[in-house]
C-alpha cells in the first residue's frame, strides 16, 4: 500500500472511476488507483478536493491527514472505515481505570523508549567514535535510568514520567554530540523548533503519531484512551503511547539523513525564531521517510492487532519493545 504525498500550489484532486487524479493548474498531471492507496498526506491549504474525492478514498480505505502550510503540525485526520467490534474499545476503557495495569503497561513503554535510546546511541558510537565519551557517558546514565524505571520505588506513572524526562534530557545531549555544526542542534526544543536538526524531529514525529493513530483506528481500538498517557482533551493517548518506543528509530534516521547530506542547512528558513523546513527540503524529507516507514507501520500494525485480540479476550499484553530496528 502506498502513501501520497501533496505538497503543491494549485493541486486539485479529483475522483475519476477507480483512479484519484492529480490536475496541476487546470491540467491533468497524473493519477494514482485507488486500490493502492493506504493514507494521503497533504502540506498546507492550497490543494483542493471535494467531499466526492473524500468519499472515494474512505470508501476505499485511505484516510487523509492534513500538515499546518508551514509548521508542519497535524491539523486534522479523515480516518478511513473504523472497525466494528466496539468489544474491544468497552474492554480498553476498562483497562484504563486499571491503576496497577497502567503502571505495568507504563513501565514497559517506559522501558522499551529507553532501551531503543541506548540503542541508538550505541550504533552512533560506531559511526562516531570520535565522539565516544559523550556517548559512552549518555548511555550509561540511560542504563541506570532503565534499571530505575522498573524499580520497586517507583509506584506511579508521574514517577516513570520523571524518569523519563530526566533520560529524555541526557539523551538528546548525547546525540547532540553527532550532529555537524551546521545543524546547529544542542538539545530538544519545539512549539517551534529553533533549529534544522529539531523542525526535523518535529516534522518526524507528527507523521510517526500520525500513523499511530491510523493503526489503532484500523485495529478497532480508541486512539484517545491511552494507558501511560492519560486521556486529555483533544490527545490521542493511545497513539502516544504507541510511538513513544519508535521514537528513536526517527531519530537515528534523521541523523542519518544529515550524515548522508540529503538535508543541508540551505533546506531551511528561519522565520521569527521558528527553523522551518522549506519545500526542497520537504521533498527529500517525505521521499525518504516513506522509503524508512515500513518497518515502524508493520510494528505499529502488529502492536494494535495484538492489543486488540487480548482486549477481546480481557487480558492486555504488555507492549512488544522488540530486538530489531532499522537503521542506515
Amino acid at each position: 500500500m502506498a502513501t501520497l504525498y501533496l505538497d503543491h500550489k494549485d493541486l486539485e484532486l479529483r475522483s475519476n472511476g477507480s483512479t484519484i487524479a492529480l490536475y496541476r493548474d487546470g491540467a491533468a498531471s497524473g493519477h494514482v488507483p485507488l486500490r493502492l492507496l493506504e493514507r494521503v498526506v497533504i502540506q498546507g491549504s492550497q490543494t483542493r478536493l471535494d467531499s466526492g474525492v473524500l468519499l472515494r478514498l474512505a470508501e476505499g480505505g485511505a484516510s487523509v491527514v492534513f500538515l499546518s502550510p508551514r509548521m508542519g503540525r497535524r491539523v486534522a485526520t479523515v480516518l478511513g472505515p473504523a472497525h466494528n467490534d466496539a468489544a474491544v474499545r468497552l474492554a480498553q476503557a476498562q483497562r484504563v481505570m486499571d491503576p496497577e495495569f497502567c503502571l505495568d503497561f507504563a513501565r514497559s513503554i517506559v522501558g522499551a523508549k529507553i532501551r531503543r535510546q541506548r540503542r541508538t546511541l550505541d550504533r552512533l558510537l560506531i559511526a562516531r567514535p570520535d565522539a565516544r565519551r559523550q556517548l559512552f557517558g549518555t548511555m550509561m546514565k540511560l542504563a541506570r535510568a532503565s534499571n530505575a524505571a522498573q524499580g520497586p520505588k517507583i509506584t506511579t506513572p508521574d514517577a516513570l514520567r520523571g524518569i523519563e524526562g530526566a533520560a529524555a534530557r541526557e539523551y538528546f545531549r548525547g546525540l547532540a554530540a553527532v550532529f555537524p555544526p551546521s545543524a546547529k542542534f544542542n538539545g530538544r526544543n519545539r512549539r517551534p523548533p529553533r533549529d534544522p536538526v529539531n523542525a526535523c524531529l518535529s516534522l518526524g514525529y507528527t507523521l510517526l503519531h500520525s500513523d499511530a493513530v491510523l493503526a489503532a483506528h484500523a485495529a478497532g481500538l480508541d486512539p484517545l484512551l491511552g494507558f501511560y498517557h492519560r486521556p486529555a482533551f483533544g490527545r490521542e493517548s493511545l497513539a502516544c503511547d504507541l510511538m513513544d518506543p519508535l521514537r528513536p528509530v526517527v531519530d537515528a534516521w534523521v541523523w542519518a539523513m544529515w550524515r548522508d547530506r540529503e538535508l543541508r542547512e540551505e533546506h531551511f528558513t528561519l522565520t521569527n525564531g521558528a527553523c522551518l523546513l522549506a519545500k526542497s527540503g520537504r521533498q527529500h524529507f517525505f521521499a525518504s521517510w516513506e522509503e524508512n516507514a515500513r518497518w515502524h507501520r508493520r510494528w505499529l500494525r502488529r502492536q494494535t492487532s495484538a492489543m486488540a485480540r487480548q482486549l477481546r479476550a480481557e487480558g492486555l499484553p504488555l507492549l512488544d519493545g522488540g530486538d530489531e530496528d532499522p537503521f542506515s
